[in-house]
């Protein structure tokens, strides 16, 4: 017998799968839970908003007190920040 296969409602993995952010990520997300995607889309709508990204390494970006507290340093690496975030998930 084979197994059925449903089509409605998509991929809800990985990315597209709605998460719970913590108290400190819903400062900037909003507490509703939401797609990994649409955590990091935020996060740089955030970032770019209040000027955090280094003037002579955009990649690097440079925590203000709100994202001291995600990431626990006072600057990351954009490759990083997915990591870091990724604790503020649930």
């Amino acid at each position: 017998m084979a197994k059925e296969t449903t089509t409605t409602g998509g991929a809800r993995g990985g990315i597209a799968k709605p998460v719970t952010p913590s108290a400190d990520l819903a400062k900037i997300t909003g507490s509703d839970p939401l797609p990994r995607s649409e955590v990091v889309s935020k996060m740089w709508e955030y970032i770019k908003k209040h000027d955090l990204q280094d003037p002579k390494d955009k990649r690097e970006i440079l925590a203000d007190e709100t994202l001291e507290k995600l990431f626990g340093k006072k600057s990351c690496s954009m490759f990083e920040m997915n990591k870091l975030l990724s604790a503020h998930m649930k």
